[in-house]
């Protein structure tokens, strides 16, 4: 069955995969948001940040869609250290719209020590009707702990990074997560693919794909919505978007997520131990500079 609507804590309802901006340029930028949205993408994920918030409302108009029938989400990313006030009138502005679906804190670094005090900006937002629908991003269990002590609105979600290379130091997060009724909403999930190829994922994503006749990205993004993580993902080609939709139709067994998640923290793990050996061969050629310059000086 296609992608469904997921339930936030809030009462509302979030299309489970939606289309992300980031990194594309502006100039073609509407042309791509208009192919998500014309292959059936009704859930559009965008920032501050990326410079492009008038390119995806510019596509969204041309779309002729109801702005009921499309989910749109921005962040407050600390633009020219705009305030999340001036910040949401102006994505506003861009966007086109009367108002935001979602508004995320983009960083807690954002917040500068005041997570608390930035909280309540943006409980202002929805408050005011700006914005329907209040998350975070990047927000460790700390950050999230801090947050929920003093929040009288609730973060309906927290866009991280998700992928079977991070699954072992996110798990207690996203466990912390669920029982506040926190949604995950996960991007990057194909990194094993795009920016880490041979390691130890490798091998049990291609005899998922093989066994279900379906691609290793396929795999991926279906391991993210097994993680009851919404999807951000995107593409500039149409036939990927066709098939990142297809993800709908794909479960992954208890077994292939046991094996995905196991390859991931084995991956972690060795990343870790690659940084520590770069760490200590840095000192250690350190160390032998200094003696040689000593030694040649006597």
């Amino acid at each position: 069955m296609p992608f469904g609507d997921i339930q936030l804590n809030d009462g509302r309802k979030i299309p489970a995969i939606g289309f992300g901006s980031w990194k594309i340029p502006k100039d073609v930028c509407t042309g791509q948001v208009d192919q998500a949205i014309d292959v059936g993408f009704d859930h559009l994920d965008t920032a501050q940040v990326y410079r492009n918030e008038e390119e995806v409302g510019k596509a969204f108009k041309e779309s002729g869609l109801s702005r009921k029938d499309v989910w749109i989400t921005t962040k407050w990313s600390g633009v020219d250290d705009k305030d999340p006030k001036t910040s949401v009138e102006e994505s506003l502005s861009k966007l086109g719209i009367d108002y935001i679906d979602l508004y995320l804190i983009h960083h807690p670094r954002l917040c500068k020590g005041d997570i608390e005090g930035t909280w309540k900006k943006m409980e202002e937002l929805k408050k005011l009707g700006y914005v329907k629908s209040l998350g975070v991003s990047n927000f460790t269990k700390d950050d999230l702990k801090e947050l929920l002590a003093t929040a009288t609105i609730k973060p309906v979600v927290n866009q991280i990074l998700l992928h079977p290379y991070v699954i072992s130091s996110t798990t207690p997060l996203l466990e912390y997560m669920a029982t506040h009724h926190v949604v995950p909403e996960g991007y990057s999930s194909l990194i094993p693919l795009t920016s880490k190829p041979g390691g130890p994922v490798d091998k049990p994503m291609n005899e998922i794909a093989k066994r279900l006749n379906v691609k290793p990205e396929q795999v991926l993004l279906a391991w993210s919505k097994a993680k009851g993580a919404i999807i951000v993902t995107t593409s500039s080609k149409k036939e990927r978007l066709e098939s990142y939709l297809d993800v709908g139709d794909i479960t992954l067994t208890k077994d292939d997520i046991k094996a995905l998640d196991h390859a991931g923290a084995k991956g972690e793990l060795w990343q870790a131990r690659k940084q520590k050996m770069a760490v200590a061969a840095k000192y250690i050629a350190a160390a032998g500079l200094l003696g040689y310059l000593v030694f040649s000086k006597m």
